[in-house]
């Protein structure tokens, strides 16, 4: 093998050798001939206008330039020849006669060849000689460019170390597995909405475009290109006429819905009906062609139940993600009609909107929000419980809007330091007039402990029981006030559609608000956020949800320890206290507790999430 490698490498050597040699012959030959016409050039332009030779006649009658015949005998070999070629041409040339050559030229050529055959022989016999030495050190080993490699031994694992006997139920698991993820994956669809956010101007095509905008055009002028945003987000499907459930802050706000099945069939979707403190929304395509998932009962999870989250994170279609119910009745930040569902399977971006799937392919939430300090799954994701989802979906598609319940108070924890039989429940700040609450006649401080025959043990526990309740229906109320326990009627009305907003100004004032030194490192590192009033073209332009309250964040020092927080989100709560102003946030950072954790509820554009703060 390395002396057929050797031979060859031989060859080729020659070969170029042959080659470099025949290059160089090519250059020389070129030098040669343009040698040879200058000094043809030379020898037949040199002109001689002396009287006593004739002047010949050239074109039009005007005398003609020849070649001088001293000139000739001094440089040409042969006279005769430049004589003839003179005076056979009738008109003037720019090229020297054939045949006019001088006799240096002859000598030079000659000896010029027999140079260049020379070196030709030379670079011949060179290459040979080294051609065979190079291949006689090759068969007889010398040469070694070639270096033999000794194969490594290896032998591959071909038994399992684990018996599979031992893991039988294992391997049954994941067939049930497999079974479940495929049985519920065709009725999990990607929502894929576009918006159009400006018209960008292009000018060039008229040079009096850009000086002279044309005020007062009534149409749209060819050079403008509209800018459209394009937002992703997950939904379910879960009737037979197609109707999908997804998040309202998904939808929210959209110009077109389409809707990606798991075939990759794309349907347009239209909105049947939303609603932004419960964050659904209810869309409907024709002719889905899968068979809906059935909704759970939420009531009956425990934490530790197995789950499934399946949405399209940044993109990923059908991406599943498996993790168990962390906690029950975590707070919502908004007036739903029960509290959200903690897991922590891996919710991300995109994930809004999906199902959180059980062992037996039912839906028991709609993924929602997440906690996190990068954006991404940190393990704390919130799913809207599945009888709040039945209920919602009931109301829209029937009514085409959430009919609830209002008790119309403001109220907060009770202190430690109230008396022990004040410990649960919670503590009426303010009652607005002509709610339920002021029909019951209930005032400030007092202790709403249970309603209608529930313990509240929370206000999020109360918001939860009054939006389930029925409307127009008497309901019981018990109170402790000034230590004495009593009960109190009331019904509960429809929640007016600007109650929310009417909550929003005069948030209750912390009862003993610290002084400014004692803010302590978590109140410290929120002081050092700037923020300012939400206004609707802030809403507008950072494109938020319509529902959004609270304060935006206008810059974040870089050593205030809260990193995660970026200009332009809104922080909406502090430990589940609304923040409508300004003024509300510097209150409540005011009334934080130096050593204890903060969460925040923070809108960055279309996602939600809460922000947890931890001492340092």
């Amino acid at each position: 093998m390395r002396s057929v490698l050797g031979s060859r490498s031989s060859i080729n050597f020659a070969v170029e050798s042959v080659a470099a040699s025949t290059s160089h012959i090519a250059f020389c030959s070129a030098q040669i001939s343009r040698r040879r016409q200058r000094q043809n050039w030379r020898c037949w332009r040199k002109p001689l206008m002396a009287s006593k030779w004739p002047k010949p006649i050239g074109i039009y009658g005007q005398p003609k330039k020849r070649c001088a015949i001293d000139a000739a005998r001094a440089h040409c070999g042969d006279v005769d020849l430049c004589r003839r070629s003179a005076a056979g041409v009738r008109r003037e040339s720019t090229f020297p006669p054939v045949g006019c050559r001088t006799r240096g030229t002859h000598l030079f050529e000659r000896q010029l060849m027999k140079n260049l055959a020379k070196f030709l022989l030379f670079v011949l016999l060179v290459s040979a000689g080294i051609s065979l030495l190079y291949d006689y050190r090759l068969r007889h080993g010398d040469l070694n460019l070639l270096p033999a490699r000794t194969p490594e031994k290896y032998t591959l694992a071909s038994g399992s170390t684990i018996d599979p006997k031992q893991i039988a139920s294992l391997e049954a698991l994941n067939r049930e597995r497999r079974a479940l993820i495929s049985s519920v994956i065709p009725s999990i669809v990607a929502v894929k909405t576009s918006k159009k956010i400006g018209v960008r101007r292009q000018y060039g095509l008229d040079p009096f475009e850009f000086f002279f905008r044309n005020q007062q055009r009534t149409f749209r002028n060819p050079n403008e290109e509209a800018l459209v945003q394009n937002s992703l987000g997950s939904g379910v499907i879960v009737t037979n006429e197609g109707h999908i459930i997804t998040n309202n802050h998904v939808v929210d706000q959209v110009d077109e819905i389409e809707v990606q099945l798991s075939d990759g069939r794309t349907k347009k979707a239209r909105l049947v009906g939303a609603d932004s403190q419960v964050d659904l929304a209810v869309l409907k395509i024709d002719d889905p062609g899968v068979k809906p998932l059935k909704l759970a009962d939420s009531d009956t999870v425990q934490a530790g139940d197995f789950v499934l989250a399946i949405g399209n994170p940044f993109g990923f279609e059908e991406t599943v993600t498996d993790g168990i119910i962390s906690s029950k009745g975590r707070p919502n930040r908004t007036d739903v009609f029960g509290d959200l569902l903690q897991t922590n399977a891996a919710i991300n971006p995109g994930n809004s909107g999906g199902p959180l799937i059980n062992l037996r392919g039912e839906v028991v939430g709609i993924n929602a929000a997440i906690i996190s300090r990068s954006g991404g799954s940190q393990g704390i994701g919130f799913a809207i419980p599945s009888n709040t989802v039945r209920m919602a979906i009931e109301s829209l598609l029937k009514q085409g809007r959430i009919i609830r319940g209002y008790l119309g108070i403001r109220a907060r924890a009770p202190q430690p330091a109230q008396n022990s039989t004040e410990s649960e429940g919670v503590v009426v700040d303010e009652v607005i007039p002509g709610s339920p609450a002021a029909q019951a006649q209930l005032q400030k401080g007092d202790t709403l402990r249970k309603f209608n025959g529930h313990e509240v043990k929370s206000f999020p526990a109360l918001r939860s029981l009054v939006a389930q309740a029925e409307l127009n229906k008497k309901i019981d109320l018990e109170v402790v006030r000034d230590g004495k326990s009593m009960t109190v009627t009331t019904e509960l009305k429809e929640q007016p559609v600007d109650y929310q907003n009417r909550l929003a100004p005069g948030q209750p004032e912390p009862e003993q608000p610290p002084a400014p030194n004692d803010q302590g490192e978590a109140g410290g590192a929120l002081a050092s956020i700037h923020v300012s009033d939400l206004t609707p073209d802030m809403v507008r332009r950072l494109d938020l949800p319509n529902n959004v309250r609270g304060v935006v964040v206008t810059k974040v020092e870089p050593d205030s320890g809260v990193a995660e927080l970026q200009k332009g989100d809104v922080i909406e709560e502090i430990n589940q206290l609304p923040i409508a102003s300004v003024s509300d946030y510097q209150k409540i950072i005011a009334s934080l507790d130096p050593s204890q954790s903060q969460v925040l509820s923070v809108c960055r554009h279309r996602m939600r999430s809460f922000l947890v703060l931890r001492p340092r």
